[in-house]
């Protein structure tokens, strides 16, 4: 026995070598299986989704929800009110929005303004599931989880203010 091991020891080998062999094969088989699982990566060649695609589809999601009034903290709404007044500019669906994405799974954390009335409880829940569901369905990635920031409650009397048109002073 001390013949096979100190012969093993000067090639380098372990003395279970066939063991060692088929227990890594097996991990490499498991990791492919693992791999496979993913609707990302197929047989065919893998599929990379970028964090603008989920925070995009994560943004539209949570706006659709019933009881968002709109997304981000003040900062973002006030750049948001402006670039919306220049022609031609696009609305940021994103904003509010932050990603931490993995190969196959992503996290994803909103800043939203729910309206008065609505049951904030009621209003991230229903925004938890919307999110999950476009997301995976969109992309194919795992949410794991869906964190919620409430920034503020946007107040009816708040759209009756009224705004700085320059008409006031005639």
């Amino acid at each position: 026995m001390t013949e096979n091991t100190s012969a093993a020891q000067k090639t380098g080998q372990s003395t279970n070598g066939a063991a060692g062999t088929s227990q890594s094969a097996e991990l490499t088989r498991k990791q492919r299986a693992e791999a496979v699982r993913s609707p990302l990566v197929t047989e065919q060649g893998s599929t990379t989704v970028e964090e603008t695609v989920v925070q995009k589809l994560a943004g539209i999601a949570a706006r659709e929800v019933p009881g968002v009034h709109s997304m981000g903290n003040i900062a973002r709404r006030t750049f948001d009110a402006i670039s919306e007044r220049i022609p031609g500019s696009q609305t940021q669906v994103s904003g509010g929005v932050s990603v931490e994405k993995g190969e196959r799974q992503a996290a994803i954390d909103l800043t939203v303004i729910v309206e008065y009335g609505a049951s904030i409880v009621e209003v991230a829940e229903n925004i938890r599931r919307n999110v999950i569901r476009s997301v995976e369905h969109g992309t194919g990635l795992e949410v794991v989880e869906v964190n919620i920031s409430v920034a503020d409650v946007h107040l009816p009397e708040e759209d009756d203010a009224p705004r700085g048109s320059g008409h006031e002073l005639a």
